[in-house]
């Protein structure tokens, strides 16, 4: 298979050995690729490796503490697992493929010509963020005691603003396709402070002083974490400025801001802090109850 390099080195030496005279050529630029190196793929292992021992942790702080009372123990453990197994996936080379589009090359003397700026893109990561920080997110309605129906709105904009930033990565470049994905994106994050924000303060002044002070320290410190990942995804998968070594350095970066330090954070004040417990029954720490069952072999 001959590679793009290979093709413009046959297509130089063919234009050049013509009897043209004075015919100016122009020798069409390859595809440049822009690929992860060994940096950016040591730091998908240590992706994996710190969010494995988070939820370790995660998992074994919840030993001794009733399943009425584990709520927290258990989204915390889920959204780490869950990043743990995005991150397995970039590292061994799969969840990732080519975000192209055509860049133009000026010349003084003939039309300009076209060439292929390729960048990989990990479309794991936006699988995982959809996920854990939805589970995030209830963690923070739980803790403030926000209602249901805005709790279900809040993750649903989450959802809707991690899948359109996934499609304006894909997008083509200075069209609808990457501006109005962008721009549905950051209308999500809106909506997300909005409900949270909004609906969480208000639920959180219901709660104890202290209650309040911690969602209100985590609330702010996990907003302004996320607030960053639009950031570094339009100067990095938008503009391209960056590296893809670079860019995966700082969203694992982000991502242990935003996933082991928050539900360290969270767990270690809810152990201090009683009146934090967010205390479930029924079918979460009892099952279905078997009064009102008929089985068969009990009519006699």
């Amino acid at each position: 298979m001959i590679s793009p390099e290979q093709a413009a080195e046959m297509l130089y030496a063919a234009t050049t050995s013509t009897n043209l005279g004075s015919i100016p050529t122009v020798v069409p630029t390859p595809t440049h690729y822009q690929l992860s190196g060994q940096t950016g793929h040591r730091a998908l292992w240590a992706g994996f490796i710190s969010m494995t021992v988070s939820a370790g942790v995660f998992a074994l702080l919840s030993w001794n503490v009733p399943v009425s009372k584990r709520v927290f123990h258990v989204t915390t453990t889920l959204f780490s697992v869950i990043s743990a197994l995005a991150y397995f996936a970039m590292a061994a080379g799969q969840a990732s493929s080519m975000s192209c589009h055509a860049a133009r090359d000026h010349h003084k003397h003939v039309p300009d010509t076209f060439h292929d700026e390729c960048r990989q893109v990990y479309w794991a990561r936006y699988v995982d963020w959809a996920l854990t920080a939805s589970l995030v997110l209830l963690n923070l309605c739980l803790l403030a005691g926000v209602d249901g129906a805005h709790t279900l709105m809040a993750v649903a904009a989450n959802v809707i603003m991690v899948l359109a930033g996934l499609f304006a990565a894909y997008g083509t470049e200075s069209t609808a396709q990457r501006w109005g994905w962008f721009a549905i994106s950051c209308l999500g994050y809106l909506f997300v402070v909005w409900h949270v924000g909004l609906n969480g303060t208000r639920s959180a002044s219901n709660k104890s002083a202290r209650v309040s002070k911690l969602w209100a320290s985590l609330a702010i410190y996990s907003l302004t974490v996320w607030a960053a990942y639009p950031i570094v995804w339009g100067i990095a998968v938008l503009a391209r400025k960056t590296s893809v070594d670079t860019e995966i350095i700082i969203y694992l970066i982000l991502d242990i801001l935003a996933k082991p330090v928050f539900g360290l954070w969270l767990l270690i004040s809810n152990r201090a802090i009683a009146e934090s417990n967010v205390e479930l029954g029924g079918y979460w720490s009892q099952g279905l109850p078997a009064e009102g069952r008929i089985r068969i072999g009990d009519e006699d």
